[in-house]
C-alpha cells in the first residue's frame, strides 16, 4: 500500500487540474515551487481505491467499515454505492455521508460491506446501488431490538441487565444473559496482614439506540452503569457506553465498550472487570468442546470428557471424531470394555486462561468446584479467543488487545453440566487491584511558588486536587459467535487471528491524497541524497518507535497505546518516573506524527500503533465527566496526574484522522464531546500560576471579568476549533464554521495578531480582544496548529487572517533584525525552530519565495532542542549489567523532537521537497 510519488502525480493529471480554492492552492510554478496536496476537482473514479491494510485479503472477514475520500465538487451519490473488484465481481455497500466540503459536495463517506464478500486485494468504490442477496434485518418494539443475519437471531433488551438476551437459530437458543460485571475493593492491593472488603456490580442498561439499521450493517448503542448486583436501584457508578456491529453474512457480533472511572480513587479500588454469558449445552460430555487460541496460530483443544489417553483405546474413530470437534460415532459401536466404564472418566467443568503480562499465559482446569485446579500449559502471548460447545452448537468469544492490556483473563465454567458460562475479563478479577491514586504526597508544595520550583526540578506541574483519575476513560472490544456446531479447528484458528490482528479494508492512501485532505504530506521521495537521507532517518525513528514498545513492555490496561516522552541516558531507561519527562500523553502530536507517517507509506505497523494511541490518548489522558470534563492532562508519570488540564491533549485534531479512514464511531463521539469544553476554562484557568508567583506568598494574576478568559491561540484555541472544523464539516452546521471564523476575524484584527500568542477571548462571542503585546510561546504551533491552518485556509476565504498567518510563518524562525523590525519586539522567539521550519517552508510556497524555501532547510538542519541528541549516530545495543535486559537505546531521545522532526520532515519534503540542500550539507549526513 506504499504511495508513490510518480504515481501521485500521475493521478493528480489524470483527476484535473489544482483547484484554485480559496487561500492560494493554485501556486505560482514560477517561483519553483511545487504545490502541496491540495483539493482537486472531478471525481477521479478510476482512482477512488480501497485496500486491505495488510495487502492481501484476510482468511476469515465478519464485515468491513472504512471511510472513502472524494475530491471537491464530487456529487453524493444518495442512490448508493457499491464496490467492484477486479474480477469484476460486484459488493454491495451500506453508506452513510461522514463529511461535506463548504460548496455542499461530498468530502467523506462510511461505507459498510457484508462478512467475506471482499475476497482480491483492492477494489473501486463508484456511485449506484448493488442488490444483497441476504439482506440483514433489524425489527424493533417497545421492549427490545432483534437482528437477524445469517440465520442467527440476536435479541437486545432495551433495559436491564443484559445487553444481549438471546442468540437463537432456528428456535434452539445458542447464547443467552450476555452482561457486563464489576467488582471493587474499599482498599488497594492487601499488605501481608491486612484485608479489605470487596463488592460485585452489575451492568445495568438504562438506553438503547438503533443508528443504523441494515441491510449490510446494524449498529445498536446501549448506554447505561453499574449497580451493586442484585440492587438496580441503587445508586451507579462507571458509566458506560458501547456499540453493537452486526454485518450481513456473519454470525459474529462486535461490541466495542467504552467505560469511564467516576470513583474516588482513595475509596473504591476496581479489581475485575468483565463481560459475561451462557451457553446452553447439549449432548454427551465427550461430545462437549473447549478451545483456547494460541501462540502464532495455535489452538488448544479438549472435551469435557476426553476418550483419548485412555488406558482402554475407545477405537480411532471416536478418537478422531472428538479431536476435530465432531459427534463421535454411537456408543453402542465402542468397545464393551470402555463402553460401560464412561462414568470413571473425569468431566472437567472449569477451564482458565489467564494472562497476567505480556510475557506470559497459563491455562488451567478443574472438575468442578470445591477441588483442585489442575496446570495445563502454557505459553508466551495468548490471542484471546476461546469457545465452548458441541456438535448442537457452541459459542465463540474473543478480547482484542489481550496481550497488550494484560493482566487478562478467559474463564469457562460449569461445561459439565446443562448451561456453560463463559467470561471475558478485561481486567482479571484475581490480578491486583487498580490503584488510581496520587503517586506521591505533594513534597511541600502547597501554594503555587513551590510548584512552580517543583516544575523547575522534575518538570512536572502539581497541584493538590488536581493530579486524580476521576473521569478518565478506557474502550475494550470483544466479539461473540454464536454457531450452530462446533467449528474445525482450522476455523477456529482464524477466529482467535481476527481477535488478535482484525482485518481492516481502508482508502489507499493514493485516494486521500488525490483528494486534497489534510493538508501537505506525499509519498516518501528519494529524488535526491538529501531527500534520501531524510526519509532512511524518518523510517529508522519509527522503527525504533515501533521497537521501543515492545522492548519497554509500554503495555497495560491504562497504558497501551502510549509512549514515554525523554530517554534518561544514565539509567539506560525512559524517565518512566520523572515528572513530565514520563509519559507522553500526545506531547507535541506524536498523534500526527503516526499518522501522517502511515498516510505517507501505508504501513500497516504504523497504523496500528497509531489506532492505539488514538484510542489511548482519546480517553485515558482525556476527562470525561467532572470538572475537567473535555480537557486533557499534560505528560506525566501517572497519565491523569499532571495538574495542567488543556485542549492540546483533548485536541480533536489527534482523532479525526482516524475517524475518517475508519469511519469509527467512538472516535467521533471523542470529537463531538469536545463540543463547548471551552467552558470549562471558566473554572480553569491554564496560564493560573505565570502571575506574581515567583517567591512564596505572591499573588496569582487578578481575574478576568465574568465570560472572558485568556487564551492561547495554538495551544487552545486552535485545539477548539479542530472539534468545531470537524463538526461543520461532519453535519454542515454553519453555527460551528461561523465560530471558527469569529476567532479569525478579531485575531486579524489585534495589533499584533498572531505575534501576540495570547488575548482576551469572550467565550459567548469567540472573539478575541486586546493583544497589544507580543509574547508567542514556542508550544503555539505544536500541538496540530500547523495541521489545522493547512486545511483551514483551504476552506474559509478570509485574506487578512491569511496574511496575518503567513506573518507568523514567515517571521516566527526569521533573523532577530527581521523579526524586530516586523513586530517591534526587541526578542524573537527562540524555542522549536527546527519544528517551525515547515512553518517557514509553507510561507515560502503561499508567497512565491524561494528564500525561505532555502531558509526552511537551513532552519530544519539546526540542532534539535535536546542539546545531548546527535542524529548521525544510530540506535545502539545496550546489554549486560547495566540493563535489566538487552534493549536498544538512542541517547538524548526526545519525542518531542521525534515527533516534531517526523512532521517537518514529512511537510518540507512535500512542500518545497526540490528545494533540499546539497549532500554536502548537514542534512545529508543526518544532524539534527
Amino acid at each position: 500500500m506504499t504511495l508513490r510519488r510518480r504515481d501521485v502525480l500521475s493521478r493528480a493529471a489524470l483527476v484535473g487540474a489544482v483547484a484554485t480554492a480559496p487561500g492560494g492552492a493554485l501556486l505560482a510554478r514560477a517561483a519553483g515551487i511545487a504545490p502541496p496536496g491540495s483539493g482537486m476537482a472531478g471525481a477521479g473514479q478510476a482512482d477512488v481505491t480501497v485496500g486491505w491494510l495488510d495487502g492481501a485479503p484476510p482468511a476469515r472477514d465478519e464485515g468491513q467499515c472504512w471511510g472513502q475520500p472524494w475530491p471537491r465538487g464530487t456529487a453524493y451519490a444518495r442512490r448508493g454505492y457499491h464496490l467492484v473488484q477486479p474480477d469484476g465481481t460486484v459488493v454491495p455497500l451500506q453508506t452513510w455521508p461522514l463529511a461535506w466540503w463548504p460548496d455542499g459536495s461530498v468530502k467523506w463517506t462510511g461505507h459498510a460491506a457484508p462478512a467475506d464478500a471482499m475476497r482480491t486485494a483492492g477494489g473501486q468504490v463508484r456511485p449506484g446501488p448493488a442488490p444483497l442477496p441476504v439482506p440483514l434485518v433489524l425489527s424493533e418494539s417497545e421492549a427490545e431490538i432483534a437482528v437477524t443475519c445469517a440465520g442467527v437471531t440476536w435479541r437486545v433488551p432495551r433495559r436491564g441487565t443484559a445487553l444481549i438476551a438471546s442468540a437463537t437459530q432456528d428456535g434452539t437458543v445458542l447464547l443467552a444473559d450476555v452482561a457486563l460485571t464489576a467488582t471493587a475493593q474499599d482498599g488497594p492491593a492487601a499488605e501481608p496482614g491486612e484485608s479489605s472488603r470487596t463488592e460485585a456490580f452489575s451492568g445495568m442498561v438504562r438506553r438503547a439506540i438503533v443508528e443504523q439499521g441494515g441491510p449490510v450493517r446494524a449498529v445498536i448503542r446501549l448506554e447505561g452503569d453499574h449497580r451493586p448486583a442484585g440492587s438496580p436501584a441503587a445508586e451507579g457508578w462507571l458509566p458506560f457506553s458501547l456499540r453493537l456491529y452486526f454485518h450481513a453474512g456473519s454470525r459474529c457480533v462486535r461490541i466495542v465498550h467504552s467505560l469511564v472511572f467516576d470513583g474516588d480513587p482513595a475509596v473504591r479500588f476496581v479489581k475485575g472487570l468483565g463481560l459475561t454469558g451462557r451457553v446452553p449445552l447439549r449432548g454427551a460430555l465427550h461430545d462437549r468442546h473447549v478451545r483456547f487460541g494460541g501462540e502464532d496460530g495455535g489452538l488448544w483443544a479438549e472435551a469435557v470428557r476426553p476418550l483419548t489417553g485412555l488406558r482402554r483405546d475407545p477405537g480411532e474413530p471416536f478418537r478422531a471424531a472428538q479431536v476435530a470437534g465432531r459427534a463421535v460415532p454411537p456408543l453402542e459401536t465402542m468397545a464393551p470394555v470402555l463402553r460401560g466404564r464412561l462414568d470413571y472418566v473425569p468431566a472437567w467443568g472449569d477451564f482458565t486462561l489467564a494472562q497476567p503480562n505480556a510475557d506470559g499465559f497459563t491455562i488451567v482446569k478443574r472438575t468442578a468446584p470445591g477441588h483442585g485446579w489442575v496446570d495445563v500449559d502454557g505459553a508466551r502471548r495468548a490471542p484471546g479467543f476461546g469457545y465452548v460447545g458441541s456438535p448442537a452448537g457452541g459459542v465463540g468469544f474473543g478480547l482484542a488487545d489481550f496481550w497488550q492490556r494484560a493482566p487478562v483473563r478467559l474463564d469457562i465454567r460449569d461445561a459439565a453440566s446443562d448451561t456453560a458460562r463463559f467470561a471475558l475479563w478485561y481486567h482479571a478479577p484475581d490480578a491486583p487491584a487498580m490503584d488510581l491514586r496520587f503517586y506521591h504526597d505533594g513534597l511541600g508544595m502547597a501554594d503555587y511558588y513551590r510548584q512552580n520550583q517543583g516544575l523547575d526540578a522534575t518538570y512536572e506541574d502539581y497541584e493538590p486536587g488536581w493530579g486524580t483519575a476521576q473521569g478518565i476513560a478506557r474502550s475494550t472490544e470483544f466479539r461473540l459467535w454464536a454457531l450452530p456446531a462446533t467449528p474445525p479447528r482450522a476455523a477456529l484458528a482464524q477466529m482467535a487471528q481476527l481477535v488478535a490482528r482484525p482485518p481492516r479494508l481502508i482508502a489507499r492512501s493514493a485516494a486521500v491524497h488525490v483528494a486534497g485532505l489534510f493538508g501537505p504530506w506525499a509519498a516518501p521521495d528519494r529524488s535526491s541524497p538529501a531527500l534520501a537521507a531524510l526519509e532512511d532517518r524518518a523510517q529508522s525513528e519509527l522503527d525504533f518507535y515501533l521497537g521501543q514498545v515492545e522492548q519497554r513492555r509500554w503495555y497495560g490496561f491504562w497504558n497501551y497505546g502510549d509512549v514515554m516522552h525523554s530517554y534518561d541516558n544514565d539509567r539506560h531507561v525512559w524517565r518512566y518516573d520523572i515528572g513530565g519527562f514520563a509519559w507522553d500523553n500526545s506531547e507535541l502530536s506524536t498523534d500526527l506524527w503516526l499518522w501522517y507517517a502511515y498516510l505517507r507509506t501505508g504501513r500497516a505497523d504504523l497504523f496500528r500503533l497509531a489506532e492505539a494511541m488514538c484510542r489511548h490518548t482519546g480517553e485515558v489522558d482525556v476527562y470525561h465527566t467532572g470538572r475537567f470534563k473535555g480537557l486533557g492532562t499534560r505528560h506525566g508519570v501517572q497519565h491523569w496526574g499532571d495538574s495542567s488540564k488543556q485542549p492540546r491533549i483533548s485536541n480533536a485534531a489527534y482523532r479525526r484522522i482516524h475517524y475518517y479512514l475508519t469511519a469509527d464511531e467512538r472516535s467521533g463521539d471523542l470529537m463531538r464531546a469536545l463540543l463547548g469544553s471551552e467552558e470549562r476554562l471558566r473554572e480553569i484557568d491554564i496560564e493560573r500560576k505565570t502571575g506574581d508567583v515567583e517567591r512564596p506568598g505572591g499573588k496569582p494574576r487578578p481575574q478576568r471579568p465574568a465570560g472572558q478568559v485568556e487564551m492561547a491561540f495554538g495551544t487552545v484555541w486552535s485545539s477548539l476549533a479542530a472539534a468545531w472544523l470537524a463538526e461543520w464539516e461532519r453535519t454542515g452546521d454553519r453555527r460551528w464554521r461561523d465560530r471558527i471564523v469569529a476567532g479569525m476575524e478579531s485575531i486579524a484584527a489585534l495589533p499584533q495578531r498572531w505575534f501576540a500568542g495570547y488575548a482576551v477571548y469572550d467565550l459567548a462571542s469567540g472573539r478575541f480582544s486586546g493583544g497589544e503585546t507580543v509574547r508567542i510561546s514556542h508550544l503555539n504551533g505544536a500541538f496540530g496548529a500547523f495541521e489545522l491552518h493547512a486545511e483551514l485556509l483551504e476552506l474559509v476565504d478570509m485574506p487578512a487572517y491569511r496574511e496575518a498567518w503567513l506573518d507568523y510563518c514567515e517571521f516566527y524562525n526569521a533573523p532577530a533584525a527581521a523579526f524586530t523590525a516586523k513586530t517591534g519586539a526587541r526578542v524573537s522567539p527562540g524555542g522549536l525552530r527546527q519544528g517551525h521550519a515547515r512553518f517557514t517552508a509553507y510561507a515560502a510556497v503561499h508567497r512565491r519565495r524561494p528564500d525561505l524555501a532555502r531558509r526552511a532547510w537551513a532552519e530544519f538542519a539546526e540542532q534539535g532542542d535536546r542539546p545531548d541528541r546527535v542524529a548521525s549516530r544510530p540506535a545502539r545495543r545496550v546489554d549486560g549489567a547495566d540493563v535489566l535486559k538487552p534493549v536498544d537505546e538512542i541517547i538524548g531521545m526526545s519525542t518531542n523532537d521525534a515527533a516534531q522532526w517526523g512532521l517537518g520532515a514529512i511537510q518540507l519534503s512535500a512542500l518545497i521537497g526540490r528545494f533540499a540542500p546539497s549532500p554536502a550539507s548537514p542534512l545529508s549526513s543526518g544532524v539534527s
